[in-house]
């Protein structure tokens, strides 16, 4: 069965091939740039499913040659390379297991990443400017880049909230887990006693809508025109640079002020708009969907603890899957690979599991 799901798979890599070749594709950007996604995609487990294929066909072939084979010395020879490759293969098959396990789409897109400040007041803005931070070192490692669409900050460095668009392959996929409220535990700057506090942030991972996904009415906004501020509500400028756009038939407000520029405040904001127009639809799809297809540590519950900092430990627990780590301040710094790896073999594996292979 999984052979011929892996033949199918490089049929299909063949047929993408020749689609994104053809003019109907080629004339169209959109179209282009959504088979693309899924080419490069699937074009980098190519190698792992070719070694996957080699392998069964060097097992058959070892079979076929001691059924048939009268040779002592042939015999033992085709006994031993079988016995090497039936060794080898439960390895390479789980590897493919998990690349079978359907992809969805949305995986490939780019990341609108929305962090904000909960309860701790001061601290709370703190740790959430720690996690602004420990995404741009992580983004960085990995070659992405980050465009900070919207933020809000108030004293000693602390961030309101900041949304940035993070854009490289497979980012959304790979920061989904992301979702959820991220706990600290630490003695805060502001204070004097020693005592450790606890405090939380949000983070909300949404994919990027894409143009054609998402279709917004111009007569259904309201755009507000006002002075950008700063920490503490402070004026910083006497100029409308800073927008505001409300969606009146869903009353979603966005606004943008990072930019001195009105027209890139507005570009931005309609960006944000588009983007949480369409979660909101992906978020009505998805109720409608089975409790048994969501995953046990990517459920899109965004108001669940899914993660605690105990800085005077250096410990980091993810509560999803039980993973408890020692080495908060190199995760802090973004060394986020650990983490996110296990929660995503974690996930593919439960699915793996559901789809009965």
């Amino acid at each position: 069965m999984i052979k011929e799901k892996v033949k199918n798979v490089l049929i299909h890599h063949s047929e993408l091939e020749a689609r994104l070749a053809s003019p109907e594709v080629t004339s169209d950007p959109s179209k282009m740039e959504k088979l693309g996604r899924e080419y490069n995609s699937l074009n980098k487990n190519l190698p792992v499913y070719k070694k996957y294929l080699e392998m069964v066909e060097n097992i058959e072939s070892a079979q076929e040659l001691i059924e048939s084979e009268s040779d002592p010395e042939l015999l033992e020879l085709a006994r031993e390379e079988l016995y090497e490759y039936q060794h080898q293969l439960p390895e390479i098959e789980q590897e493919v297991k998990i690349l079978l396990v359907p992809r969805d789409p949305k995986d490939l897109k780019n990341a609108v990443v929305e962090i904000r400040a909960g309860t701790g007041g001061t601290e709370a803005g703190i740790f959430a400017a720690d996690l602004y931070r420990m995404y741009t070192h992580y983004v960085e490692k990995r070659g992405w880049s980050i465009e900070v669409l919207g933020s809000s900050f108030g004293d000693l460095g602390a961030v309101k909230e900041v949304i940035m668009m993070i854009k490289g392959e497979n980012a959304y996929g790979t920061l989904k887990y992301e979702s959820g409220v991220h706990r600290v535990q630490r003695v805060p700057q502001t204070e004097t006693q020693g005592r450790v506090h606890t405090s939380a942030a949000s983070v909300a991972v949404f994919p990027e809508a894409d143009d054609f996904e998402v279709d917004i009415d111009p007569n259904e906004l309201r755009i507000d025109l006002f002075c950008s501020s700063g920490p503490g509500g402070q004026s910083v400028n006497t100029t409308y640079s800073a927008v505001r756009i409300v969606h009146l038939p869903t009353g979603l407000t966005v606004s943008c002020q990072d930019e001195k520029s009105q027209h890139k405040n507005k570009a931005k904001a309609m960006k944000v708009l588009q983007t949480r127009l369409y979660e909101q639809k992906l978020a009505e799809v998805e109720a409608k969907e089975s409790a048994e297809r969501k995953s046990m540590v990517s459920t899109g519950d965004r108001s669940a603890k899914i993660r605690t900092y105990n800085f005077p430990q250096n410990r980091l627990t993810d509560h999803r899957m039980n993973l408890t780590l020692y080495s908060l301040d190199s995760i802090i710094n973004g060394e986020l690979d650990e983490l996110i790896n296990s929660l995503s073999i974690a996930d593919l594996n439960e699915q793996v599991k559901k789809a009965g292979m």
